[in-house]
């Protein structure tokens, strides 16, 4: 069983609550870090059980306002939002983040954090001006923070592409999408799902400017580095495959546009 297993944590935690009981600060640190690895493997559910029980211990031992218990409100707010819980997720982040706010202060990286997490809320709940407006200020405080090239930084200008593109700023959003794009080639490498994410944003915002010979090249070798690190059939390869699709069937490519309707549904057919 490897060292760092959600298996391994659960056992760990077990023994741990066996010494040390349910609510000691280092059994609930334990259980923040096993609900974090079960979210990393997708189990939301399970996390999110973890995440309130962690959260509701955290709240009577060491008070609503304590960082740590801001962190596990932070987490269930991800695992809320994951399975679709978005009334309750936004809620929770708003509390979270004037919390943080009050706390910390409005540019430190936690609440910033919390500022990300409620922007992605709203922008779920088609809230797009109030989620544009807050990516905005997440986006220069982290800069002037973390720097233009961190990865939180580069996550909320990517985030911000999304935004002004579904408002119709598509030369702002296009800057942006690039220089994004280039920040996150340079850092995490062509190959990194972080820098797809920036260059499937890009594509988009060019397929809205009509720009679909681009977008398709684009689209190609996104595609193209999805199926050597994600697989054939994972979702984000196979939207990839949608938009190409786009880009060809724009561009009169009908032969391919066909080829890849059968790849889709191919790659979306559940498993026997």
């Amino acid at each position: 069983m490897p060292e760092d297993s959600a298996e391994a944590v659960e056992m760990r935690l077990r023994h741990r609550r066996r010494g040390l009981g349910y609510s000691h600060p280092s059994t609930l640190s334990l259980a923040n870090n096993l609900a974090h690895t079960l979210r990393g493997q997708g189990r939301f559910d399970e996390a999110r059980r973890l995440d309130e029980d962690t959260l509701a211990r955290r709240r009577d031992v060491l008070g609503a306002d304590h960082p740590g218990t801001l962190s596990s409100a932070n987490n269930l707010v991800v695992d809320l939002a994951a399975l679709g819980a978005y009334g309750r997720a936004r809620h929770l982040a708003e509390d979270t983040l004037a919390r943080r706010r009050r706390v910390l202060g409005d540019s430190h990286p936690d609440p910033l954090s919390s500022a990300n997490n409620l922007a992605r809320l709203l922008r779920a709940l088609g809230e797009t001006v109030e989620a544009c407006g807050l990516a905005q200020d997440t986006l220069v405080r982290r800069r002037d923070v973390l720097g233009a090239d961190h990865p939180s930084t580069l996550s909320s200008a990517n985030n911000l592409v999304v935004d002004l593109a579904a408002l119709g700023a598509y030369v702002r959003a296009r800057h942006l999408a690039e220089d994004t794009l280039t920040r996150r080639r340079h850092v995490l490498g062509d190959s990194h799902p972080d820098t797809l994410s920036s260059a499937n944003n890009l594509a988009h915002v060019l397929r809205l400017q009509g720009e679909y010979e681009q977008a398709r090249r684009l689209d190609e070798d996104t595609l193209r580095h999805r199926e050597e690190v994600l697989g054939e059939d994972h979702p984000d390869t196979l939207s990839s495959a949608h938009n190409l699709m786009i880009d060809l069937a724009e561009l009169g490519a009908d032969d391919r546009v066909r080829l890849l309707k059968e790849r889709i549904r191919q790659g979306e057919r559940p498993s026997q």
